[in-house]
């Protein structure tokens, strides 16, 4: 109960702010959405980036993100052939488990968990996982008719994306930052994570459910969140890396499903209703999972 308490409580509470804001005023999301995409994660995404120490670690976490992520892909194909699942349902299933929150719900969980040294791979996989879900979750919401092209022409478009060529062209360059910049950079990059809190408050206040798939919402969020960090778990044994980068993928890796699954989903009519229902359900879920997993590791 005190990892309850200390950890995943102060940001269940932020995500209860901005649910109640939400349900008073019905506030226009996507103002806020855009302004923390093209502003605040550039800027956070530099600042880490800039001051990192590549080494192996942050290789095998390119290779971690990689494997975990076809891991479930095979598991769900396989799952949607045994139950007979057809096409639009297997890509919603696949949206809901393949792409965690491991940046509005996963990074600031272990912020309070791991601290500041957590903290700096948390971000670096919340920018992998973008990347992978703006790709992959695009193909896979599309099955193929827009999926490559679009994906592409979407991480390309991505303002993180460009701020992580720009910090390692100023880090390996040797061309000084002014330090006031970058006290604003680092101004900026700071408001993300109380922002996009709030912000998935918001996104879950707007989801609407009917006719919940039990058997199906029960299977993706199995998977979601226990099969998961169990399949990252054994990632990390077999991958060399740092017992603290360990710990934080394998947290991340125990999110609940992302909500920008539900917007791609909605776009190319792939389960929606499915998709929410399941976004909604493992984000509930995990007030209880996450403390498990907490307590497992520390």
């Amino acid at each position: 109960m005190t990892i309850f308490f200390q950890v995943v409580l102060p940001v269940i509470l932020v995500f209860c702010s901005g649910y109640v804001l939400q349900k008073i005023l019905h506030l226009e999301i996507k103002s806020i959405s855009t302004v923390a995409l093209y502003i605040m994660l550039p800027c956070l995404v530099f600042d880490t980036f800039y001051a990192a120490d590549f080494d192996q670690d942050y290789f095998m976490m390119v290779v971690f993100s990689l494997l975990l992520l076809f891991a479930i892909i095979i598991i769900n194909k396989m799952a949607a052939k045994a139950l007979r699942y057809d096409t639009p349902t297997e890509s919603g299933v696949i949206l809901s488990t393949a792409f965690m929150n491991a940046g509005n719900y996963g990074a600031p969980i272990v912020l309070f968990a791991f601290g500041e040294e957590g903290f700096v791979y948390a971000v670096s996989f919340m920018v992998l996982q973008q990347i992978v879900m703006n790709f992959f979750g695009v193909y896979y919401a599309a099955k193929g008719s827009a999926g490559i092209s679009m994906a592409i022409k979407t991480v390309l478009k991505m303002p993180p994306t460009h701020a992580v060529w720009l910090a390692l062209l100023f880090k390996y360059t040797g061309i000084s930052i002014p330090g006031n910049l970058m006290s604003s950079v680092q101004l900026v990059g700071d408001a993300l994570i109380p922002t996009v809190m709030i912000m998935l408050g918001m996104q879950l206040a707007n989801i609407t459910v009917k006719n919940l798939s039990w058997d199906k919402i029960s299977y993706a969020a199995t998977l979601r969140l226990v099969g998961s960090p169990l399949i990252a778990w054994m990632l990390t044994i077999i991958l060399p890396m740092s017992d603290m980068m360990a710990n934080v993928l394998i947290v991340s890796a125990a999110m609940p499903s992302a909500a920008t699954t539900t917007m791609y989903a909605v776009q190319f009519d792939s389960k929606p209703e499915l998709v929410s229902s399941i976004t909604l359900i493992t984000t509930l879920l995990s007030i209880v999972t996450i403390p498990i997993v907490l307590n497992i590791l520390t």
